[in-house]
């Protein structure tokens, strides 16, 4: 986890926006545009990478990959830990995000599918196999309005 008491500087941000622009940006052409040393880049990426405060990762598309469909499923889980049936939800391939959510859910999952041919044997063969889901509520994506991967803003 970041140290909560770290304060991102303007050469940070720097870092982080030209990393965000380009995710292979080289610590040299970073330094050059930021006018700072390589060796700078590099401390600060690790750095800032060692506190949690930043990932470097590539962020694939779903379309490009043949999924077709974006569920959002909602679960109340009953007679075992939300965090556990959480877990057990995680490992399933087609998952992508797993959230302990507050209010009339418990979980929150993410689940893309090539199609939606596949929902029924997802709905029913893998998630009624996981012991603890009282009930679910699953809402098919009619359109993406908005993705936008990278939203935690630095001040």
């Amino acid at each position: 986890m970041a140290s909560q008491g770290y304060q991102f500087d303007d050469i940070d941000r720097r870092i982080i926006a030209a990393l965000n622009a380009d995710g292979r940006a080289t610590n040299q052409r970073i330094a050059r545009n930021l006018r700072i040393s390589p060796a700078t880049v590099g401390a600060r990426i690790r750095r800032l990478e060692g506190m949690n405060a930043m990932r470097v990762v590539a962020v694939t598309d779903f379309a490009a990959l043949g999924y077709k469909v974006l569920l959002a499923v909602g679960i109340e889980v009953q007679g075992r830990p939300a965090e556990e049936v959480g877990g057990e939800l995680a490992a399933l391939p087609e998952v992508f995000a797993v959230h302990l959510v507050t209010g009339a859910r418990d979980l929150e999952i993410l689940v893309v599918l090539h199609d939606v041919e596949e929902l029924e044997g997802f709905l029913l063969r893998d998630i009624a196999k996981i012991r603890g889901i009282r009930s679910l509520s699953a809402g098919i994506a009619a359109d993406i309005i908005k993705y936008d991967f990278d939203r935690a803003q630095i001040t």
